[in-house]
């Protein structure tokens, strides 16, 4: 079972971390406060309250002959005193209590025990406390939530940037992998800040180098490789052709063609990789163009031209794809073979088994056929030369199959290539097309 996972950037992240801990110490502080505060006013209250009982008991001592009665609304043996109190009294204590109620606000009892054995008691309520405490409350909340909303700006403005930097390194990142090798991710992300994000651009640099170095060394090595194998090569094809005439003579002769023709692409290859190569520019009628060049490659194959166009090309290089993408449809596809010019565009499409997965997700890969390539045969090197070359023009080229994904027959498959409006010169650099009038 596929888990649904929730997508959220690095800035809301941040911010709702930094959030959750503001609010969560907002709260804590506000408990711890309100609880001080509350303990601090009933001790007060409970000081001013034995004070107060304290002066009674010192007038009603004093006037006890003349039988007055109790001052500062005390009372003798009052029948709502809490028994607790009476026990303290009983005990010789001058004692207080705090009375709770369901409205907030409490009552501050006191009590002293008279020479009679009597109990001179104080009763107060303190709405007071409890309005302070309310206005008290409300000020925390207010600088809570301005201390939670705080924190999330902070925290979006230091995941933002945190998140700049990241989607920097990403994209610096996605253009090394699509061969910008000139391409560095430290010195995309910038900045004065040195954080982590740089130790990753600095490792994924290193990484790019190293890999660009045995990418480099591999080339060099086919590319030597396929060199000196030319010599041997041309050799063996003008000894087959001293060979008497025979089955085996042939069989010879199209072995070391074969040959000759895999060393010549891989040059091929390694000259493409080396981005050495440059386009020599004409400007050619792309339909007739192509009308022509098929008829000579492929005479069994259909040729329409929707719309034509002239386009600044190299001729060259041009037949060059064609004849592989023709080559590779009579091989590996089916027919017919249809070729279909609109524009600037130029469709090859063929009635086989369609392009493998493999090639559909990750492109054409030199020496990589595979039993699902079509007829399994064949050294991958075509597809892969019309790619770079297409990359030499400045082109795209594209690979699909002509049914939808999941169908039980594809139809064939389709390669398109898309000619650009301003083509690369021969210096690589790019131009502004004109047409002659």
């Amino acid at each position: 079972m596929k888990h649904l996972a929730l997508r959220t950037g690095v800035r809301w992240k941040i911010s709702i971390a930094i959030a959750a801990v503001g609010a969560l110490i907002a709260v804590a502080l506000s408990l711890v406060v309100h609880n001080a505060a509350r303990v601090s006013m009933l001790d007060n209250a409970r000081d001013t309250q034995v004070v107060r009982l304290q002066f009674a008991l010192r007038l009603f001592e004093s006037k006890k002959q003349q039988q007055q009665q109790p001052q500062l609304g005390s009372k003798v043996n009052d029948p709502s005193l809490p028994r607790e109190l009476r026990r303290r009294a009983a005990e010789n204590r001058i004692s207080t209590l705090v009375v709770e109620h369901a409205n907030g606000i409490p009552d501050v009892w006191a009590a002293a025990p008279l020479s009679d054995g009597d109990v001179l008691s104080l009763h107060s309520r303190y709405g007071s406390s409890a309005s302070v405490l309310q206005d008290l409350d409300r000020a925390l909340i207010i600088g809570s939530v301005s201390v939670v909303l705080g924190g999330s700006a902070l925290g979006v403005l230091i995941g933002g940037q945190l998140s700049r930097r990241l989607r920097k390194a990403a994209a610096a990142a996605t253009k090394v992998a699509q061969g910008g090798t000139d391409v560095r991710v430290q010195a995309a992300i910038g900045g004065l800040v040195r954080d982590e994000t740089d130790e990753l651009a600095r490792a994924v640099d290193a990484m790019t180098d190293t890999l660009q170095e045995r990418v480099e060394a591999e080339r060099r090595v086919t590319a030597d490789i396929a060199h000196e194998l030319r010599t041997p090569v041309t050799g063996l094809l003008t000894a087959a052709e001293l060979l008497p005439p025979g089955r085996p003579t042939e069989l010879v002769r199209n072995r070391a063609q074969a040959l000759r023709t895999l060393v010549e692409d891989v040059l091929e290859v390694a000259r493409l990789d080396s981005a050495s190569e440059r386009a020599e520019l004409q400007e050619i009628a792309l339909g007739e163009f192509v009308s022509r060049r098929v008829t000579i490659m492929a005479p069994d194959a259909q040729v329409r031209v929707v719309h034509e166009s002239w386009v600044n090309t190299d001729p060259r290089r041009l037949e060059r794809i064609l004849g592989n993408l023709l080559g590779n449809a009579a091989k590996h596809g089916g027919t017919p073979v249809e070729v279909t010019v609109e524009g600037r565009v130029v469709r090859v499409r063929d009635h086989g088994p369609g392009f493998p997965d493999t090639l559909l997700r990750e492109g054409p890969s030199r020496f990589r056929t595979g039993s699902s390539d079509r007829a399994g045969v064949g050294h991958g090197l075509g597809l892969t030369i019309a790619s770079g070359q297409a990359r030499v023009l400045g082109a795209r080229l594209t690979f699909r199959n002509a049914a939808p994904e999941g169908a039980k027959e594809t139809g064939g498959a389709i390669a398109v290539l898309w000619l650009p409006e301003h083509a690369p010169t021969n210096t690589g650099s790019f131009h502004t097309l004109t047409r002659p009038s």
